[in-house]
């Protein structure tokens, strides 16, 4: 199966549809983003969860740190999760999503990819 880029040069990538991903370059700047992103990966509570597939536990291939409102936690694999609270940049990013997206969000997943062995396959969630 061929992997389809969110993120290419020349904008969305052929095949995905246009009502999936809006992008916008410059969103944020380049110096923000790298400040953000060291950030994150510094100071996120990250965490490798199991998944149960086919009545077997695995590790994920990536770290997650969930942040959000109090009160959305989830039920996952019959374990509570519950959320960190925002950090002030995660605050940040959440308003200025907000207000091109046109809608509020009450949580979000962080999901770090290590390198190039880390990664998440095509899947849905409940």
């Amino acid at each position: 199966m061929e992997q389809i880029a969110l993120f290419a040069e020349a904008g969305q990538s052929k095949g995905l549809p246009k009502h999936l991903l809006k992008y916008r370059p410059g969103f944020i700047d380049q110096q923000t983003s790298d400040q953000l992103l060291q950030k994150f990966i510094a100071e996120m509570l990250w965490k490798q969860t199991k998944q149960k597939m086919w009545d077997k536990e695995y590790l994920t291939p990536r770290l997650t740190a969930w942040h959000g409102d109090v009160g959305t936690d989830y039920l996952v694999s019959g374990k509570i999760s519950n959320p960190h609270p925002w950090t002030p940049e995660l605050l940040m990013l959440k308003e200025k999503v907000e207000t091109v997206a046109g809608i509020l969000f009450n949580s979000v997943l962080l999901n770090y990819y290590r390198d190039g062995n880390d990664s998440v396959s095509w899947h849905s969630d409940r």
